[in-house]
């Protein structure tokens, strides 16, 4: 392999944090349908952007409210693609759309255990991509932090939550790194993610609020993520 092809090449991780709750049943299909199926569509926009991915990692999270579900985060292992892609594909077809409570859900902490993964190291060039799937706005964090079940070392609030985004703020361990985070969006256009609108490298396609999650183009975010390379 000559130099000019051993810089092109990425190790990217993805982060995919899945609304599991039972508002998502309309489109929960769908959303397991793209995510199964974004391994293969990214590395062909890859391959047709001269571009070559030489590891590719996929993670799960999938979010409900700590308030009012046994299971209100279920959290996969990074799977190498495509050899782990068995285990990856078992995790995401189990994914069911149940509980909730009321509609707003735990999606930002979501994406701080998203942030606080174990992200890749590896290769001359990385990507650290988070993608959200949800019908739904955003529990403030800490709004559930009586729950005896919510996690240890969340961000305070949002603020924190973009210093963690940004690598500004020490309190956030892992190996994430801000140059190679990109973070897609699918939800209402509704808080937070319109917040979300002044962190870098974020890129937000609302559904109309209230109207749920009604059209999920993945390959549109594949082609912003193998755009940003």
């Amino acid at each position: 392999m000559d130099n000019n092809q051993v810089a092109s090449d990425y190790y990217v991780d993805i982060v995919m944090c899945i609304d599991g709750t039972a508002s998502m049943r309309p489109i929960i299909d769908e959303v397991k349908r793209n995510a199964l199926s974004f391994y293969h569509k990214f590395i062909e926009a890859m391959q047709d952007a001269d571009k070559s991915a030489e590891k590719v990692r996929i993670k799960v999270i999938v979010f409900r409210d700590y308030g009012s579900d046994e299971k209100p985060m279920e959290v996969s292992e990074f799977f190498t693609i495509p050899d782990q892609e068995t285990e990856f594909n078992a995790f995401v077809q189990g994914i069911e759309a149940v509980g909730g409570g009321d509609l707003p859900e735990n999606a930002l902490e979501a994406i701080a255990l998203a942030v606080k993964s174990d992200w890749t190291t590896g290769g001359s060039r990385r990507r650290h991509a988070i993608l959200v799937f949800t019908d739904a706005e955003a529990l403030p964090l800490g709004a559930r932090a009586d729950s005896p079940n919510y996690p240890e070392g969340m961000p305070a609030d949002l603020a924190q939550l973009g210093a963690w985004w940004e690598n500004a703020d020490q309190t956030c361990p892992g190996t994430y790194q801000a140059k190679a985070g990109r973070l897609v969006v699918f939800a209402p256009n509704a808080y937070p993610w319109t917040e979300l609108q002044t962190w870098n490298r974020y890129w937000p396609a609302f559904s109309q609020a209230g109207t749920g999650l009604s059209d999920v183009d993945i390959s549109a975010a594949i082609d912003l993520l193998v755009g940003s390379f």
